[in-house]
């Protein structure tokens, strides 16, 4: 029988040998778990064609992009629209206001699917706990067009149900929906009231995966439930919680158009008018593409920057971070 000649470690022969014997192993793989890899095919088609191909066309922010010419031939203009974008009157305003509805959703908003998720797992009739978790994932499947018309029917001045109660307790209306003071209020409690029993799912589904034998255990050494969720709970989570909170801020500069765009009006746009709804004011109505592309851009690498920024400190306290 021919037996193979050693071949020493390192050389290219050897490296040959093993990239081969690792593709092997690859496509055994693949056809071995085939189902499931024809199952994943529709989600990476999707950012394929929906998220990576689309990409060149942030090259128009270094053009004075023109339909008629498309993106070979528009001409090459820089940083120009960058720093018409820096030096507008507009950038403080668009800033200050995006940068604010961001923090209070970070503040208000992404802590309360944990309290809820926490609040939930306490729950010991599971038919209830059936029912709760139906009851608050509902709103997540209704459009932002109803979630503010119901608001629009709640706290209009004009036979608004809260308002008629508010007059008849106060003497007074407040134009809830029209007040500057009031706009990012609503913004938040609107995204609170959409939002917040859909956020429980991962949380809920981390604290499924807690071992019940930790609980006795704490019970028998004399625990409470705060104890038990204070020593088991949290820490069987906080990887989550650092994940979910690092991938957050990838979009903290993303108020959400159509939710915004709803709320606005012409005596709340001082406080209201953030970046995506001035991209959409520039960009579809006005038809400054190049303009508005440099405009997405800068959000863009600001979440970028707080992505990497939040994985590096969350490293430098020994978590797992996103990669």
């Amino acid at each position: 029988m021919k037996q193979d000649m050693y071949v020493p470690a390192g050389t290219p022969i050897a490296n040959a040998r093993a990239g081969k014997s690792k593709f092997g192993y690859l496509i055994k793989d693949v056809v071995r778990d085939k189902w499931l890899y024809l199952m994943l095919l529709p989600g990476v088609l999707y950012f394929i064609i929906f998220k990576y191909i689309p990409m060149y066309g942030v090259t128009m922010a270094f053009q004075d992009y023109k339909p008629y010419l498309g993106f070979f031939e528009s001409p090459w203009v820089g940083l120009k629209h960058f720093e018409r974008f820096f030096s507008e009157p507009q950038f403080g305003m668009l800033f200050r206001n995006t940068v604010v509805l961001a923090m209070y959703n970070l503040l208000f908003f992404f802590p309360l699917p944990i309290i809820l998720s926490l609040m939930m797992n306490e729950l010991r009739h599971a038919r209830f706990k059936n029912f709760v978790q139906t009851l608050v994932y509902i709103p997540h499947f209704v459009s932002w067009v109803v979630v503010v018309g119901i608001f629009y029917i709640l706290f209009t001045t004009e036979n608004g149900i809260l308002n008629e109660i508010l007059y008849q307790i106060t003497g007074r209306k407040t134009a809830f929906l029209l007040e500057s003071d009031w706009f990012r209020t609503m913004i938040i409690s609107q995204s609170i009231w959409k939002e917040v029993g859909w956020g429980t799912v991962i949380f809920l589904a981390a604290l499924a995966g807690v071992d019940l034998q930790q609980y006795e255990a704490a019970r028998i050494d004399g625990a409470g439930r705060w104890r038990q969720l204070w020593h088991i709970t949290l820490p069987a989570i906080r990887s989550t919680i650092i994940i979910l909170f690092i991938l957050r801020l990838g979009n903290f500069m993303d108020s959400g158009f159509e939710h915004i765009y709803l709320m606005l009006t012409p005596t709340n746009r001082e406080v209201g008018e953030v970046f995506d709804t001035y991209v959409y004011t520039i960009g579809m109505t006005q038809a400054q593409y190049s303009y508005s592309a440099a405009v997405g851009i800068f959000k863009s690498v600001i979440g970028l920057i707080l992505v990497l920024g939040a994985n590096w400190i969350a490293k430098k306290f020994g978590e797992e971070g996103i990669y």
